[in-house]
C-alpha cells in the first residue's frame, strides 16, 4: 500500500558557441574540428537524452493521469454512522447487479488516512482489485461496507461510495502493512475509502 507523488519535468537547454569576431570576409572556418573530443562525447550525449525525453512524453502523461485518480477524492458527501461505527455514504449509486456473498470481485480504490493522505490506491497501480467479500478476507469494515449488513446497504456495479473506517473494523491497535521495521499504516488509524464497483470477476468459482 503506497502515496502519492509529484511529477517533476526537467527542461533540457544546450547553448550554442558564438564567434563574434567571424565575418563573411574571413576564410571558411572548420569549428567542428576545434571541439575537443570529450566536448563531441558530451554534445552527443546531450542529445540522446533530449531524445530519449521526447520519446518518454507519452508515458509520462499517462503516469500524470494516473496519479491524477490516484489522489483526487471523490466529491464529499454526508457520511451516514451505524451502529458498528462505520461511516459510508454513496457518492453515485450503481444501476446493476448487487454485490455477491462469497465471489469474486474488481473494485477500484483510494485509501487515505483520515487527514487525507493517500497510502494506497488500484489507480496507482492502473487496473482494479479483485477481491472476495463475505469470507473473512478483507477487514471489518470493507466488508461491511461493500457487501452491506447492519444497517448498511450492498453496492451495486457501478456504484461509488466512500467509507470512513474506525480503528477497530480496520487494522486495530498494531501498525499493518509493515516491511522491515517501516510500517505503512499506524496504529489505531481511521481509514477512508473511495470505493468504486467495477465489475463481477468473469472467473469466479464458489467456495
Amino acid at each position: 500500500m503506497a502515496v502519492s507523488s509529484t511529477l517533476a519535468v526537467t527542461t533540457l537547454h544546450h547553448h550554442s558557441l558564438n564567434h563574434p569576431k567571424l565575418s563573411s570576409l574571413s576564410p571558411p572556418v572548420k569549428t567542428a574540428s576545434k571541439l575537443s573530443p570529450k566536448k563531441r562525447i558530451f554534445d552527443m550525449g546531450i542529445g540522446l537524452l533530449a531524445a530519449s525525453i521526447v520519446c518518454l512524453t507519452p508515458l509520462t502523461a499517462e503516469a500524470t493521469r494516473v496519479e491524477y485518480y490516484a489522489t483526487v477524492a471523490e466529491p464529499s458527501c454526508e457520511l451516514n454512522f451505524v451502529k458498528s461505527g462505520l461511516g459510508y455514504c454513496d457518492v453515485e449509486v450503481g444501476s446493476g447487479q448487487e454485490v455477491p456473498i462469497a465471489e469474486l470481485i474488481n473494485v477500484h480504490y483510494t485509501a487515505r488516512f483520515s487527514d487525507g493522505t493517500v497510502f494506497d490506491s488500484s489507480y496507482k497501480r492502473g487496473r482494479p482489485l479483485t477481491m472476495r467479500t463475505g469470507v473473512g478476507k478483507l477487514i471489518r469494515g470493507l466488508d461491511q461496507g461493500i457487501l452491506g449488513g447492519e444497517g448498511v446497504p450492498p453496492m451495486r456495479i457501478g456504484g461509488k461510495r466512500k467509507l470512513q473506517i474506525p480503528s477497530p473494523l480496520g487494522y486495530g491497535p498494531e501498525p499493518a502493512g509493515c516491511f522491515r521495521g517501516d510500517c505503512n499504516i499506524p496504529g489505531n488509524a481511521t481509514l477512508v475509502y473511495d470505493i468504486k464497483f467495477v465489475e463481477i470477476y468473469s472467473g469466479n468459482r464458489k467456495l
